[in-house]
């Protein structure tokens, strides 16, 4: 027995009190400590005012951020309760902001849905925050409470009796010891804000910041049908969006669909005005009843013969653009940042609710219906002849060493959690590249020029290109409904290609499939980008590589008057195995960038923004952030 286990007793067992385990485990609570926690307090903080929006209190939401980076939300709801609570003995107020576990969204009496995080969401903003002051408007009176770091200062005040309207004003400024930054970054911001106008019609919610100056309004009248028509602004459409609500039970299922020309599909679900990235039970629901009901009809009216099989969920999907939105009492999520909806009843619900809207709209509709069941058609021979093409990849990459692609120069390190794969541009690069790095777990793929840009074409075409077999040889996880990442052969896959317009637009290409049909690689935290540095900067016999314009302006400053030699990298192959491998490759002084999902939402319309078959909208992009241009090389 170890001498840690003879001493293991009752003395050894701590106890948390209060808020301190939320700041004891942070990322339990808000996810991380990095800009994502950080936002997490604002989307706690304004979930608790469009909650007051759901239950018809609330019609209007401000949040701002400050120069000093201090945060308030504003809204003109009901005001948050301040009498007495009857079991803790003080200010309803102050037991919501202080005490875990608490809020009006357990019973049913408050709020008969709810978006935060059930008693959780203001206390642990609460508990993370440095200060933080609330403000209430009640019954002509307006009362106040500040706490620091959780702890409240003075009990609950009246600071004025003569007030008109009702509401609640939270001001906070996030823990610096805490947070790993206080840098609030816009546009992750702005896009969640605007998905929660979409989801809630009639809301409005104002935006700003303070810090540059930028400021955004968002109401929508028609809610997610809104949406489905935002998010296909640049795509053809088939048909006006198909719209249903219903309350059953006293939960709510929403959907909005519309089929389009394109290959993606883009749906996107919520439980409560939660964007569930994973998914869940409402998601299963609705393609569940999607499939069901278009083969149904299409049985029905001969559009698929006798011999023919049914289509696929994959292939009623291609095309799609989808919102599906569920207000439940009662939301169980899979983990504290309600990335996934549980709730075993819902399934049945959402699709009993959308088979009913589909083949309504279907038979009312017939030639929108046969529009999209031809649609399916095309969509289930392709899939078809990808399948082969797929089941003919998958095989070659199970071989092993006897049918990895050519060009692989594989490591000898069998364990994949301690392999790396540098995907790199071109035979140039590519032979640096494998002269320089570590041969034990280091792999090395060269791209022969430019891969098929998945966005405009189907998978059966984009299986037969010879560069994404290679990949998908190489990384051995398979494909789409196949993909598997227990296969992966590698756990950290690395993007490398030259700092100039082609070495963007191969990245922009790799980055654009890898989210189209293998996104588990990028929300597992397998894929970085490379940073190999701009500039080698010789002087006084040393010499020193800077990475972007502005850190060789502070080096050239910090040389002054010394003879130097200044080398503008154009291309990885200007490199040295040598130099390749001390800025780029090496563990212990190169720079990754991790590729993250923060919003699937944004990244389905900047990809089919950037890379998609319209070309206004990428014309309007280029233009409006040509000026922002760094380090262009053409």
């Amino acid at each position: 027995m170890a001498e840690d286990d003879r001493t293991y007793g009752a003395s050894d067992i701590e106890i948390l009190e209060g808020l301190e385990a939320v700041r004891r485990r942070p990322g339990m609570y808000v996810g991380s400590t990095d800009v994502r926690g950080l936002h997490h307090l604002i989307y706690e903080v304004t979930d608790n005012s469009v909650d007051e929006a759901l239950a018809e209190a609330c019609d209007e939401i401000q949040i701002s951020i400050h120069a000093d980076a201090t945060v308030t939300v504003v809204d003109n709801g009901r005001g948050i309760p301040v009498d007495p609570h009857p079991q803790m003995g003080k200010s309803a107020l102050e037991v919501v902001h202080t005490v875990l576990h608490s809020g009006a969204k357990f019973g049913g009496g408050g709020y008969k849905v709810a978006s935060g995080l059930h008693g959780v969401g203001v206390s642990a903003v609460n508990a993370l925050a440095e200060w933080l002051e609330v403000e209430v408007k009640r019954d002509g009176k307006k009362y106040f409470q500040r706490y620091e770091r959780g702890v409240p200062i003075a009990p609950v005040k009246v600071v004025s009796k003569k007030v008109k309207g009702t509401g609640t004003k939270t001001t906070f400024l996030a823990d610096k010891e805490i947070f790993e930054t206080l840098d609030y970054k816009f546009t992750p911001l702005a896009q969640r804000f605007r998905e929660m106008a979409f989801l809630t019609r009639g809301l409005t919610i104002i935006f700003k910041d303070e810090r540059t100056g930028q400021e955004r309004s968002y109401y929508f009248e028609g809610g997610i049908v809104s949406f489905v028509r935002r998010l296909n602004w640049n795509r053809n459409a088939l048909h006006d969006p198909i719209h249903v609500e219903k309350e059953v039970n006293g939960s709510v299922v929403e959907a909005a669909l519309q089929y389009t020309d394109v290959y993606a599909e883009s749906i996107h679900a919520f439980a409560n005005n939660i964007n569930t990235v994973d998914g869940g039970t409402h998601l299963t629901g609705f393609r569940s009843a999607l499939t069901r009901s278009i083969n149904d009809y299409a049985r029905k009216n001969n559009l698929l013969k006798e011999g023919d099989p049914n289509f696929s969920g994959e292939d009623v999907r291609e095309g799609l653009t989808a919102i599906i939105s569920v207000k439940l009492t009662d939301p169980q999520f899979e983990s504290q940042t309600k990335a996934k909806l549980g709730n075993a009843e819902v399934k049945g619900l959402v699709e009993s609710v959308v088979s009913d809207a589909l083949s309504t709209f279907m038979e009312e509709d017939p030639r929108a219906a046969k529009g999209i069941v031809e649609k399916c058609l095309v969509a289930s021979r392709a899939r078809a002849a990808a399948r082969k093409a797929r089941d003919l990849v998958v095989r070659k990459s199970a071989l092993e060493s006897m049918t990895l692609p050519g060009k692989l120069a594989d490591c000898s390190e069998r364990d994949p959690s301690k392999c790396e794969l540098y995907i790199v541009e071109g035979d140039s690069a590519g032979g640096s590249a494998k002269q320089g790095r570590d041969r034990r777990f280091q792999a090395i793929l060269p791209l022969r020029g430019k891969i098929i840009n998945v966005e405009k074409a189907r998978l059966d075409k984009i299986l037969s290109n010879k560069e994404i077999e290679a990949l998908i040889s190489a990384l051995g996880s398979g494909i789409e409904d196949s993909f598997d990442l227990d296969n992966l052969r590698y756990h950290h896959i690395i993007v490398m290609t030259d700092a100039d317009v082609d070495g963007a637009h191969i990245r922009t290409l790799l980055l654009t499939f890898f989210f189209r049909y293998m996104e588990p690689l990028i929300t597992s935290g397998h894929l970085y980008i490379a940073q190999p540095p701009l500039y080698r900067i010789a002087a006084r016999s040393k010499q020193y590589y800077v990475y972007s314009e502005e850190e060789k302006e502070r080096q050239l400053k910090k040389l002054g008057k010394a003879k130097i030699q200044i080398q503008r990298y154009k291309g990885l192959g200007e490199m040295n195995p040598e130099q390749l491998w001390e800025t780029t490759m090496n563990p212990e002084s190169r720079t990754l960038l991790r590729v993250d999902v923060d919003d699937a939402v944004r990244s389905d319309s900047t990809f089919d923004k950037l890379m998609g078959p319209a070309v206004p909208p990428r014309k309007r992009f280029i233009q409006t952030h040509a000026k922002a241009v760094r380090n262009l090389d053409i």
